[in-house]
């Protein structure tokens, strides 16, 4: 896709977004919700289907996106940040790295249940699917309105009964040079809680929050810790 044909596409879906956090500049890759700074190596909007278009975008700096637990986290490199794209298909989320980004595709009709959470120094929109937890942290200026907007529009796109995509992890498909990957702690254990020199106020409790309870999805237990 030429740069023109980026602008052009960006452009578009800005208009057509029902939210203003959906911009021109942030589709097309020239700037980031929170920083003049490019956030990813490709257009954000390169990374969206024919016919698919953003409602919302989220983003932080920083922290990146949980998989699992808050603290095994696949994070930001450089200057790069992350994204989440809440489209009518899916939460898609983007990780900007030194070569390559990496997405994370979370399909409406895979997840479960869908929360959020504000804090003092970062925010987190949490997807659960029937195997599989995904945290995606929020830069802390991002308003509340935005957050539950977000969650309202997943929430109402999530099935009674979440169906699992066809590959090994079930229930999202992590993207690596073009092919799914499996992400482990060994390959993702930059925590999210010294990722930027702080942590948000509630995330001191990992721990004893995942001794004390275990998130259990019709009988069965949610991987927490991959």
């Amino acid at each position: 896709m030429t740069d023109q044909r980026v602008v052009d596409r960006a452009l578009t879906l800005a208009e057509m977004a029902p939210n203003d956090s959906v911009t021109m500049a942030v589709l097309a890759g020239r700037e980031g919700p929170h920083s003049k700074a490019a956030p990813l190596n490709e257009p954000p909007v390169t990374y969206l289907e024919g016919a698919e278009a953003p409602a919302y975008i989220l983003s932080n700096v920083k922290r990146g996106i949980g998989l699992g637990s808050k603290r095994n986290t696949v994070s930001p490199q450089g200057d790069r940040q992350a994204l989440v794209l809440v489209t009518g298909r899916r939460t898609l989320c983007l990780v900007g790295r030194e070569s390559e980004d990496e997405r994370i595709e979370i399909p409406h009709e895979a997840v479960a249940e869908v929360t959020y959470k504000t804090g003092f120094r970062a925010h987190r929109l949490t997807l659960t699917t029937p195997h599989k937890e995904y945290h995606c942290w929020v830069h802390r200026k991002t308003e509340e309105t935005l957050l539950e907007q977000a969650w309202t529009f997943i929430e109402d796109r999530k099935q009674e009964t979440p169906s699992a995509i066809d590959d090994e992890d079930g229930a999202n498909r992590v993207m690596y040079r073009g092919r799914p990957v499996k992400t482990d702690a060994e390959t993702n254990g930059n925590g999210d809680a010294t990722a930027d020199g702080s942590d948000d106020e509630d995330a001191t409790s990992e721990t004893s929050e995942s001794e004390e309870y275990t998130v259990m999805y019709r009988g069965r237990p949610v991987d927490r810790s991959s």
